[in-house]
């Protein structure tokens, strides 16, 4: 079969990593994976934000996005350690940036698919991201002036295997 649908059909998400670092060379697949997405216009008006796992700036992230929630005891971060997450954030008064983003997010998670990589996207900070500390978040991720989270992806290998989700195709298509 083909190579690409045999990454979307085989994907899903990783929720535990082994500690090995991905190079620079898988670093740099990811984020040109990212690059190449289409943006509506060819406005390009997506940013990525490249922190390794252990950036402090994760962790406060974490407390922030546990302080929203009420969540007193976490099972886990948001990003399940995996060893580099990718912020990505476009133009605030773009009104097609979240969806240039969502497309952009899942060209990476196919291209960490196809390098036999595992990743998790990420939503859940949004609350963190655009709260009362949106401008201190904004300004520490080194944001471009006016641009705002929309998403977030975490990668690494894989410690854990899940298989990929089932769907009811009959219920989720309409053919008219």
């Amino acid at each position: 079969m083909n190579k690409v649908l045999d990454a979307i059909r085989e994907r899903s998400s990783t929720r535990g990593y082994t500690p090995e670092p991905l190079t620079e060379e898988e670093l740099d697949i990811l984020l040109q994976a990212g690059l190449q997405a289409p943006t509506a216009a060819n406005r390009q008006e997506i940013h990525f934000t490249l922190l390794s796992g252990s950036h402090p700036l994760l962790q406060e992230l974490e407390a922030e996005k546990n302080r929203l929630r009420e969540i007193t005891t976490p099972a886990h971060n948001f990003y399940y350690e995996a060893p580099a997450v990718v912020i990505i954030s476009a133009d605030s008064t773009y009104k097609w940036g979240s969806l240039d983003a969502g497309i952009a997010v899942e060209n990476m998670a196919l291209a960490a698919q196809s390098l036999g990589l595992g990743s998790l996207i990420i939503g859940c900070i949004l609350d963190a991201m655009q709260g009362e500390k949106k401008a201190y978040f904004a300004d520490a991720l080194k944001l471009p002036p006016a641009y705002e989270y929309k998403i977030a992806i975490a990668f690494g290998h894989k410690a854990v295997t899940k298989e990929p989700h089932t769907y009811d195709a009959s219920a989720q298509i309409t053919r008219l």
